[in-house]
């Protein structure tokens, strides 16, 4: 009876473990996934003084789950929709800079990239509202007396798949810090 149980009980926890490793690599539907692949001309510190700002290059690629896959429909072309940058402070302060969601558009086909030009980073909804807007008319944040915010800046891209599964990439994120 014992001996039964030990069985049972090695059976779930095998899979178990066998969905585990399938949540962790095949989080949406759809038989495509895209992810950020490359920034260039990421700016490494900027003054709140001086935006908008934004990102010169943004290449975002595509590929089948199934890397076995040996043809693909249109159906799993990708139009991009939108993108999201949710901003982290790394210092003390407690005050954050709105979260910035821009519509976006443009098609990725599976095995192959498609290129965003200036994609902004920071407009006038983030620096027009603390902490940021202290930096612009003070000289430093009134929270922490800082002079310099650090932000940790983190970008999701999203899009459909032509057959209409929703896709998201993994989020990517960067570092700026934003001066008077």
């Amino acid at each position: 009876m014992k001996r039964k149980a030990l069985s049972s009980l090695g059976l779930i926890l095998l899979l178990i473990a066998v969905n585990s490793c399938r949540a962790n690599t095949d989080k949406t539907p759809g038989s495509v996934v895209i992810v950020l692949s490359d920034f260039n001309g990421l700016p490494v510190q900027v003054s709140a003084r001086t935006g908008p700002f934004q990102i010169t290059t943004v290449t975002v690629r595509a590929f089948l789950k199934d890397p076995g896959a040996t043809t693909t429909t249109n159906l799993e072309n990708v139009e991009i929709k939108s993108y999201q940058i949710v901003y982290r402070r790394r210092d003390s302060g407690t005050r954050t800079v709105p979260t910035l969601e821009q519509g976006l558009f443009g098609f990725v086909a599976p095995n192959s990239t498609t290129v965003f030009n200036n994609l902004p980073i920071l407009l006038s909804d983030q620096l027009l509202n603390p902490p940021l807007h202290d930096l612009a008319t003070l000289g430093f944040d009134s929270e922490t007396r800082s002079t310099v915010i650090p932000l940790d800046c983190t970008i999701t891209i999203f899009g459909t798949s032509l057959s209409g599964d929703k896709v998201a990439s993994d989020p990517s994120t960067f570092t700026i810090e934003v001066t008077p």
